[in-house]
């Protein structure tokens, strides 16, 4: 088999493991990128070519969420990770944790870890790689890897919420809801809601966003009141479509360019959380984006009663 070959075979892997530990697709493919320009320059054919690609990632990925951290830290409203909406790596052993660890609430669990916790627990928890495969990816010996990987399991264990597991009623639940909104069904959206829902939003200052974040099935339902006329009288399109994992849909304009992404936490039959990134920067992977302000001027002028 061929550098190419090999190389072409382990991408999805490459890229699963650096979207975890970066939670951006566009910082995940550039890593993947840079992974196979130095696989390309290297001389000698590693031993295993999985380790060996998988330890470059690693390293890069390492290297580009410390500085991406800064970044983060002056992010105008809430950061969210750019939505995946197919991870392209599949492993039925491994379904669960990979599923598991793709949602945004577990993404935002792992941005609490350090840089080398992070890596040390998507490569354990998620891939399951052997801490003789994983103290090489992170430069630090297999006993300080194992007890890295004990401190961001305690952290991971402590914030985690455990959302519905059944996927055919969250799909069920999820139609209802973007069904609701298509309809412009406000009492049918705010039925699904539980008591207290959070909605929280990622538009990085450079969308329209009612609020970043709203608390509590009423303020939700406001929030809606005023959204879902926009898209259901405004020519919007409401598109459902897994996002990380998770019943979501993409919201788009009456060109199909895209607006939105949203992706919803179900528990006991109730929305417990609607994750929305509306930052233009964050939807380029999705497909064609639309001028969100443009958009919502349009909206309003055809509904002028609808509060802005």
């Amino acid at each position: 088999m061929t550098k190419t070959e090999e190389f072409q075979e382990l991408r999805p892997l490459l890229f699963s493991i650096a979207y975890r530990i970066l939670g951006s697709v566009s910082e995940a493919e550039d890593a993947v990128q840079e992974t196979w320009l130095r696989y390309q320059a290297t001389s000698a054919q590693p031993e295993s070519a999985k380790a060996f690609l998988s330890t470059v990632v690693t390293r890069i990925s390492i290297d580009v969420l410390r500085s991406a951290r800064v970044r983060r830290e002056e992010y105008v409203g809430p950061w969210l990770p750019e939505p995946l909406l197919t991870d392209p790596y599949e492993d039925p052993a491994r379904s669960a944790e990979l599923a598991d660890s793709l949602s945004t609430a577990a993404l935002l669990l792992l941005e609490r870890l350090t840089p080398l916790e992070r890596a040390v627990f998507v490569l354990r928890e998620v891939f399951a790689f052997g801490f003789p495969e994983i103290a090489p990816a992170v430069g630090r010996s297999e006993a300080a890897c194992h007890q890295l990987a004990v401190r961001a399991r305690r952290h991971m264990e402590a914030g985690r919420v455990r959302f519905e597991a059944d996927r055919k009623e969250r799909e069920r639940l999820a139609d209802r809801f973007f069904g609701a909104f298509r309809e412009g069904d406000v009492d049918g959206l705010a039925e699904l809601l539980a008591a207290d829902v959070h909605m929280i939003g990622d538009s990085g200052g450079k969308a329209p966003q009612f609020k970043p974040i709203v608390l509590g099935a009423e303020n939700v339902r406001r929030v809606l009141a005023a959204f879902a006329p926009l898209v259901s009288k405004g020519g919007g399109i409401v598109e459902p479509q897994e996002v990380n994992g998770q019943p979501g849909a993409i919201f788009r304009d009456r060109d199909g360019r895209v607006l939105s992404t949203w992706a919803l936490d179900v528990l006991d039959g109730q929305i417990q959380m609607i994750h929305t990134v509306n930052n233009p920067d964050k939807l380029g992977h999705v497909g064609p984006v639309a001028d969100a302000w443009a958009a919502l001027r349009e909206a309003n002028q055809a509904q002028p009663n609808t509060p802005a």
